[in-house]
């Protein structure tokens, strides 16, 4: 068998798994494959943006030396991972929102004046009747 390739052969396939391992590692960062380390999808905003601007760089120091099929798919690669970078930032984004409205709700629920003063003004007796006769019953579990 004799299965030699060319040089110019094996530095294409060796160019398109540099690009597909870049972009593969890209969409793991933005969560969209899952970890196989974690078993996880996990987001790491940096990470992406490392691996779309080597992506990037190797576009700008190759360009004039690919043929078009490689140059097809790097291009495609950067547009695709740029796509879902700004998709997972602006998703990321609404969750910060979110959780610093939550945050905020939070605060605010603390600044509400403690009323247990208030409640130690009542006397014991008003306490009992209010015991002894609820405004409401029901009791569940009876047929």
């Amino acid at each position: 068998m004799a299965d030699k390739f060319s040089e110019a052969e094996m530095n294409k396939a060796l160019f398109t798994n540099l690009v597909m391992m870049f972009s593969a590692t890209a969409m793991q960062q933005l969560g969209k494959l899952v970890n196989p380390a974690t078993a996880k999808a996990e987001v790491d905003l940096r990470g992406a943006q490392v691996s779309v601007d080597i992506l990037s760089m190797l576009a700008a120091k190759t360009r004039g030396n690919l043929d078009r099929e490689e140059e097809r798919l790097l291009s495609e690669s950067i547009s695709s991972v740029q796509m879902n970078y700004v998709e997972t930032a602006a998703s990321m984004s609404k969750v910060s929102d979110k959780t610093a409205d939550v945050k905020k709700d939070k605060q605010q629920v603390a600044d509400i004046p403690d009323t247990a003063n208030e409640a130690a003004d009542v006397k014991p007796a008003e306490c009992e009747a209010e015991k002894k006769s609820p405004k409401f019953h029901k009791a569940y579990g009876e047929g």
